[in-house]
C-alpha cells in the first residue's frame, strides 16, 4: 500500500483493459506459486480460469482481485496499477464472489446484499441503506432467481442459494469487473445449472461487465464464456478465446490426462479418452 489518495472513478469505456497482467510471478516461501502469467481482460469479456488443484488459479484471482501484489510483473486492475494504490480502496471497486463467505450472524438475504455497498461481513454500525438501494438489491434479487428469498435467513440457505445471494451482493456498487471463486462449488447438479443460468442472464443484462470465473470443471462454465486460460503449475499453458482454447489436446495437456472435449448447446463437457490396447 502506496498511497492514501482517492481514487477517482471509473473510466467508462471499455476500450481500456479492465485487467492487465504483464509477467506476472509470485513466490512465497521460496515456492513459485506463477510463473511469468500475461492477461488482459476487456469489458464485456467472460474469462474462465481452469487447470487441475494447485495450478495457480486462485493465487491469480486473488492478484486480479486486489488482495496481493506479484513478486515480479506488474498487474493493472481498472487502470490502476498494483503497488501505486491503495489496495483498500480499490478493493471497493471489484466485485468478488468467494463461496466461503465468514457470514455466520442470521442475516436475511437481503441484508446480506446491503453488505455488498459497505464492503463487510456484518452490516456496519449506524450506516442504513437508501431506498433506492434497498430497490437495487431487490432487483438484483429477482434477476438472480432470489426474488422470493429476500426475508430468508442466511443459516437456513443452500448452498446454491447462498451463491446467487453473493454475487447479488458483489454486484451492489455496480462494478465493473467481477471476480467468482469456484462459485459452484458443493452445489448439486440443480443449483448449480440454476447458478449457471443466472450467470448467462447477469451477463446479458450486463453487456460492459467483465468478469473471471476460476474452475477445474469444463462443466461449470456458463454458455457465455467468452475466453479462457489454461493454468497448469503456475504457467499459462494456452490463453485466448474460449473454443480456440477449450479443446482436447490443449486440455489434456493441461491436466496431464486424455479427455475428449464437446461442446453443445454452448456448455462444455470432458470425458476421459479409452486407453488404445495392443
Amino acid at each position: 500500500m502506496t498511497t492514501t489518495a482517492a481514487l477517482a472513478p471509473p473510466v467508462p469505456t471499455t476500450s481500456v483493459p479492465v485487467i492487465r497482467a504483464d509477467g506476472v510471478c509470485l513466490v512465497r516461501d521460496g515456492k513459485v506459486l506463477l510463473d511469468s502469467v500475461s492477461l488482459t481482460v476487456r469489458g464485456g469479456e467472460h474469462w474462465a480460469l481452469l487447470g487441475a488443484n494447485g495450478a495457480g488459479k486462485s493465487t491469480l484471482l486473488g492478484l486480479l482481485g486486489a488482495k496481493t501484489h506479484p513478486t515480479l510483473g506488474s498487474v493493472e486492475v481498472l487502470g490502476r496499477t498494483l503497488g501505486r494504490v491503495d489496495l483498500r480502496e480499490l478493493r471497493t471497486l471489484l466485485g468478488h464472489v468467494d463461496p466461503r463467505h465468514p457470514l455466520r450472524s442470521p442475516l436475511t438475504v437481503h441484508d446480506v446484499v446491503l453488505t455488498g455497498l459497505t464492503n463487510s461481513v456484518e452490516p456496519v454500525p449506524r450506516w442504513s441503506a437508501r431506498p433506492e438501494q434497498r430497490e437495487r438489491a431487490e432487483g438484483l434479487l429477482e434477476m438472480l432467481g432470489m426474488g422470493g428469498k429476500a426475508k430468508s435467513r442466511w443459516p437456513a440457505l443452500s448452498q446454491g442459494e447462498r451463491g446467487r445471494t453473493l454475487i447479488a451482493r458483489a454486484l451492489m456498487p455496480q462494478p465493473r469487473l467481477l471476480l467468482l471463486d469456484e462459485p459452484a462449488t458443493g452445489l448439486d447438479l440443480a443449483a448449480r445449472e440454476q447458478l449457471l443460468d443466472s450467470l448467462d442472464a447477469l451477463r446479458e443484462e450486463n453487456p460492459e461487465l467483465a468478469t473471471v470465473l476460476v474452475t477445474h470443471h469444463l462443466e461449470e462454465l456458463p454458455a457465455s464464456t467468452t475466453h479462457a486460460m489454461l493454468l497448469r503449475g503456475g504457467r499459462c499453458v494456452a490463453s485466448g478465446a474460449a473454443d480456440e482454447v477449450l479443446t482436447t489436446e490443449q486440455v489434456s495437456d493441461c491436466f496431464g490426462h486424455p479427455v475428449r472435449i464437446a461442446r453443445t448447446d454452448g456448455r462444455w463437457t470432458a470425458r476421459a479418452q479409452r486407453a488404445v490396447r495392443r
